[in-house]
């Protein structure tokens, strides 16, 4: 069925009256696609747009993947709600549109549903753009939310009444359609106005090159190897810590092989609790904090203990390797701290979030390597920006200096 139905979005938008007015019918109607003989009359004028601003609806509490329910598109004619979980609709029709180098798709903090496309469909999108991260670079904050940013650019109040229904439920209600089409329709107008201010302040070179980066497939698959980085512990000690990593491998993949969250399989303050213990058997796992009987006694249990077994077995050589800890003397730390003050003063300066530029990582390996780091802050606009004067900082061939609420950044004089 073809559902088409004018929404008031003046329910889910308040418009202030001193900001320029953005008609409501300005945006054409949505429409909702249940068939794929709907979805491939739709795609056919999809095709012929400059640009599209997709969004996803998705329920993930009880999943490791993303469930998909909606997917919203909307071009200059068409705004298109795809009922994801319709049976009567075959997604992969819309592989060559989002393979198609030659439209632009538009999302906003595009992270979670790059992740769905890529678990569709085992690509990405072609052409992206990031209104979040665009937003960053034209001086909006950093990761500024969707709301706040068509407040900013168009001075219209978007409701998140509806941002936590459970959108898995059919039929969908005209609020919940109105809420999911506002979400594609302003996005529109809000990525014309960065489009505008990025070539005005001549950074579209500058998001593209971020958007290469949001393009690597590497970033939304999770290494079940490196999954024990993310969970705190108190320790140095190798052995313990390269049980975890394997324990922490372990969940992943029977995370992914249930489709549960990785919390349901194993909470991480029980995971350490074992690999501190390191129990040889379903009896010494059951006594441990946080594991209840069923678990050690059955399927999971016994493969706990084999992961286990196997990481003790380990030889040194192969097992976690970490960096020697080097006491940094005072004049290190101190240059740290300069340069998170340089590169503060810096983004001011030039109306950029702080964040995008670098991370403590980056400053860490400016402070340890100068020239040599192996950083993009010594990279393509991020050099201009920070970069370079962060490198004479470091050389001693620049200060710091505080004139009143000020800092300034003078040649440094012998």
């Amino acid at each position: 069925m073809l559902y088409t139905k004018r929404i008031k979005l003046s329910k889910y938008v308040r418009q202030k009256s001193m900001s320029p007015k953005i008609s409501n019918h300005d945006f054409p109607a949505p429409k909702l696609i249940t068939t794929s003989a709907e979805l491939r009359e739709v795609l056919l004028k999809l095709n012929q747009e400059e640009f599209v601003t997709i969004d996803t609806e998705f329920i993930r509490e009880h999943h490791y993947w993303p469930q998909l329910c909606l997917l919203q598109l909307a071009g200059e004619h068409d705004v298109i709600l795809i009922d994801a979980l319709s049976i009567q609709l075959d997604l992969s029709l819309m592989k060559d549109f989002l393979k198609n180098p030659e439209i632009t798709k538009v999302f906003h903090a595009a992270g979670q549903d790059l992740e769905i496309f890529y678990k569709l469909f085992g690509f990405l999108p072609a052409t992206l753009f990031d209104t979040q991260i665009a937003a960053m670079v034209a001086g909006f904050g950093e990761q500024i939310g969707y709301d706040n940013l068509v407040m900013s650019l168009l001075g219209v109040s978007i409701s998140k009444k509806y941002r936590f229904s459970d959108w898995a439920v059919r039929p969908l209600s005209l609020e919940q359609i109105g809420y999911a089409a506002a979400d594609v329709t302003y996005l529109r107008l809000v990525y014309k106005k960065l489009k505008e201010i990025l070539i005005k302040e001549r950074r579209i070179d500058w998001i593209q090159t971020e958007m290469e980066q949001l393009s690597r497939p590497e970033k939304f698959l999770a290494d079940p190897a490196k999954m024990w980085e993310k969970i705190r512990i108190k320790t140095r000690d190798r052995k313990v810590l390269t049980v975890l990593q394997a324990l922490a491998g372990w969940r992943e993949q029977e995370a992914q092989r249930q489709d549960v969250p990785r919390q349901k399989v194993i909470k991480d303050d029980s995971l350490v609790e074992v690999a501190q213990m390191q129990p040889q058997t379903v009896e010494k796992l059951e006594k441990i904090r946080g594991i209840p009987k069923d678990l050690a006694f059955g399927s999971t249990g016994k493969a706990i203990i084999e992961v286990i077994a196997t990481a003790i077995s380990l030889p040194s050589e192969l097992q976690v390797k970490l960096p020697e800890r080097k006491d940094q003397p005072k004049s290190m730390v101190n240059l740290f701290s300069l340069l998170k003050v340089l590169l503060a003063h810096r983004c001011e300066e030039f109306r950029v979030a702080p964040r995008l530029v670098a991370t403590t990582e980056d400053l860490e390996q400016l402070v340890n390597y100068g020239e040599k780091a192996n950083t993009p802050v010594l990279q393509g606009w991020r050099k201009t920006v920070f970069g370079e004067e962060a490198l004479a900082l470091c050389q001693g061939k620049l200060a710091l200096t505080a004139n009143q609420k000020h800092v300034e950044v003078v040649k440094a004089e012998f």
